[in-house]
């Protein structure tokens, strides 16, 4: 019997043991132009078996690649398309360097404290003021995701100041909208009413002592009885 686990290993599996044994066999071929006219046919066969790449601007492009890829770069054939080497699938990409300072504040992120910095080192005008109350908002957020209870504006006001190490205070005057998990932040007016102009649309309503939907364009319903005629 002869079993997969004897077989050499494939390179690039979702085009099948077929195919990479029909690239096998052409890069035996010693006639160049036979060999230019066989892989044509590979790569049709190719694009066939795996139609998802046609979404792809450089569809036919990839295929003549992994013709290189499959056959470990050692076809000769004249590809369409500059030929790949073994380097450019082999070469790791350039590290990204990370900060790996430790965070003041881990539940809030790196995103937060960089925030921060960066308005810590801002002129102190309007400017840096409104952006130290957008901050305070987003960090309210930012903590309930982690802690569904309520957080008292208190709290994100001390720990503005104490991550940025008291450069940055939130105005006096200023306040949090009253938040709620089910409507979102709502601003309380005066008489305790609420300023965002809401309210629960009800679908029955009535106007003009009776439902709006109980008449039709043309006036109210027509009460006349219907009568059945037989024969």
């Amino acid at each position: 019997m002869d079993y997969n686990t004897q077989r050499t290993k494939l390179i690039m599996p979702e085009y099948g043991r077929h195919v990479q044994k029909m690239i096998d066999y052409v890069v035996k071929i010693e006639d160049k132009e036979k060999r230019n006219e066989q892989i044509r046919a590979v790569v049709t066969v190719m694009g066939i078996l795996n139609p998802q790449l046609r979404d792809l601007s450089d569809f036919k492009h990839k295929l003549w690649d992994h013709v290189q890829i499959i056959s470990d770069f050692e076809i000769d054939i004249d590809s369409p398309y500059p030929t790949p080497t073994k380097e450019t699938f082999s070469t790791s990409p350039n590290p990204i360097p990370l900060d790996k300072s430790p965070l003041k504040a881990a539940h809030y992120g790196r995103n937060i404290q960089n925030m921060i910095d960066m308005i810590s080192a801002r002129e102190d005008d309007e400017l840096r003021e409104n952006m130290v109350k957008v901050l305070a908002g987003y960090m309210r957020q930012q903590y309930l995701i982690w802690n569904k209870e309520s957080v008292t504006e208190d709290l994100i006001f001390r720990d503005i100041r104490v991550l940025s190490d008291g450069k940055l205070t939130v105005p006096e005057d200023f306040h949090l909208p009253v938040y709620t998990a089910a409507q979102g932040p709502v601003n309380i007016g005066h008489g305790g009413h609420r300023t965002d102009g809401g309210y629960r649309a009800e679908s029955s309503h009535r106007e003009n002592g009776y439902r709006q939907d109980a008449h039709r364009p043309g006036g109210f319903r027509n009460n006349k009885k219907k009568i059945n005629k037989r024969k």
